[in-house]
């Protein structure tokens, strides 16, 4: 969470399993964290311990920034920031459809769409 926070900026609270009094190997596991972006994007996560659930790892999760074209310059920013270390599967540039719109998978595996309103003036 510290990563997507130096990119997208805001307030981050991280709550462990420890926190609440959990002891022993899930302690330091995040039960909940939130980040509030100053673009308005909130993004939460949590730790699935193997005791609690099974999960797969892969592409099976992805996240959407969004923006008007008056949110372009921002919205390139945190595509450049996000793919530090990943891997652009997409280059943010014009789509058919008239918006900026590219694709990565960031360091930690999580893929991303970006997508910038074309000026509809």
């Amino acid at each position: 969470m510290e990563f997507y926070q130096s990119v997208l900026g805001g307030d981050l609270n991280i709550m462990t399993f420890g926190d609440l009094g959990t002891e022993g190997s899930f302690a330091t596991q995040v039960m909940h964290g939130q980040l509030e972006t100053p673009d308005g994007y909130t993004l939460m996560v949590a730790d699935a311990p193997a005791e609690m659930m099974s999960v797969t790892v892969g592409t099976n999760i992805s996240i959407s920034l969004s923006g008007a074209a008056e949110d372009a310059e921002t919205l390139r920013a945190h595509f450049a920031g996000l793919a530090e270390g990943g891997q652009v599967t997409q280059a943010l540039e014009p789509a058919p459809w008239g918006d900026e719109f590219g694709m990565l998978v960031d360091t930690f595996g999580i893929s991303w769409l970006v997508n910038i309103a074309g000026d509809r003036g």
